[in-house]
């Protein structure tokens, strides 16, 4: 534990940044196995843009690189035309 105040604040802002972070995390992943999961249709394309939303969100606050994010976009899109 931290014995400095500053050092007090900063662990406060980082647990509360942490869970920040993984919310963005579960939130991409989810889509992503939910868009697997789902049958090719019109919900499908809906769930395809949801998945790169979530996907650019992550990317604009910083959770997860830009590089990372446009690989993650092209995977999915790959899958995705593969079993249509």
């Amino acid at each position: 534990m931290p014995n400095i105040q500053s050092a007090k604040k900063k662990l406060k802002k980082d647990i509360k940044r942490k869970k920040n972070n993984e919310s963005y995390l579960k939130s991409i992943q989810q889509s992503i196995k939910s868009l697997f999961k789902m049958k090719s249709g019109v919900k499908k394309t809906d769930q395809i843009n949801k998945t790169v939303s979530h996907i650019d969100k992550g990317a604009k606050k910083k959770v997860i690189h830009k590089n990372k994010a446009s690989r993650l976009k092209s995977r999915v899109m790959k899958l995705v035309s593969k079993k249509a």
